[in-house]
């Protein structure tokens, strides 16, 4: 049974304005395909993270709801249609991320690239997060993202490394620290960011330590949540973590030197995104 805690009202009468731009317009979300416990806050304020290159994932996560399988063709539209829903909107502040699509030999990096900069071209002010696959290791693909100059990239982290093999079995652990790692040398002016789920059969040693190897690779930003099983068919939820506990780790987080960590127990990683440039005061 869930701790009270983790009881939260989704009210979907509060969605149906942001919805009905996005389907107008063809556009997923991380928010709708993953269910997200925060849509009903999030799209009440008109607020969603776009989920490009379609909806399908060629990757086999367990923990994760987004449809496996074959993908679909690339939509070459859709920095268009990204750049449309944003302005209607009203956004200054845009997280985009997206199905990993192992298909394709740039990973979709070029549609990334396209779509950050149709924004920035319409209004340069507003401020944008790419949270990006691993493209395979693919430093030509990363380099098509870091050359338009998102404020934030980031690159989930999502457990620790001892569970990778079973609830992450196509991603390596290593190869996603050298994600955060190379876009820091590629561009130590933007920004790096992941994020950790926790309640997946973790312990406290290894929480630490993946804080410590993020560090290492001077990863700006954390966010920390609570992992809660989409269906039967997912990976079971082995503990729900307390908010004490999460308090705990963001004090620790924040001693080992992020500038910034979100964590609780409904923290995901795009939830809140902009708090995490507010927080700093290089950001104008």
């Amino acid at each position: 049974m869930k701790p009270d805690y983790l009881k939260k009202r989704i009210n979907l009468e509060d969605t149906s304005h942001v919805k009905n731009i996005l389907r107008d317009l063809s556009l997923h979300t991380v928010c709708e395909e993953a269910f997200c416990p925060n849509i009903s806050e999030c799209f009440s304020k008109k607020v969603a993270t776009f989920l490009i290159l379609g909806k399908i994932c060629t990757r086999n996560c367990k923990f994760c709801d987004i449809e496996k399988g074959r993908p679909e063709e690339l939509d070459k539209d859709e920095p268009e249609k990204v750049l449309e829903a944003v302005k209607k909107l009203r956004l200054s502040f845009v997280v985009i991320t997206s199905v990993t699509r192992d298909d394709i030999e740039d990973g979709g990096s070029e549609i990334f690239k396209m779509c950050v900069l149709k924004i920035k071209n319409f209004d340069k002010n507003i401020k944008i997060e790419t949270l990006i696959p691993d493209f395979k290791g693919n430093i030509k693909a990363l380099e098509k993202v870091v050359s338009v100059s998102p404020e934030i990239i980031s690159h989930n982290i999502e457990t620790v490394p001892s569970l990778y093999s079973e609830i992450r079995s196509k991603a390596n652990y290593k190869l996603s620290l050298s994600v955060l790692k190379n876009v820091k040398e590629l561009n130590n002016k933007i920004y790096t960011k992941s994020g950790i789920m926790l309640g997946l059969g973790e312990k406290e040693d290894e929480v630490i330590k993946v804080m410590d190897d993020l560090r290492q690779v001077d990863c700006d930003f954390l966010s920390i949540g609570q992992y809660l099983r989409p269906s039967k068919n997912h990976y079971p939820v082995k503990e729900y973590i307390s908010p004490e506990k999460f308090d705990y780790y963001k004090e620790k987080a924040m001693i080992s030197g992020f500038k910034y960590v979100k964590s609780g127990p409904f923290v995901r990683s795009s939830y809140l995104a902009e708090e995490y440039l507010l927080s700093n005061s290089k950001i104008p």
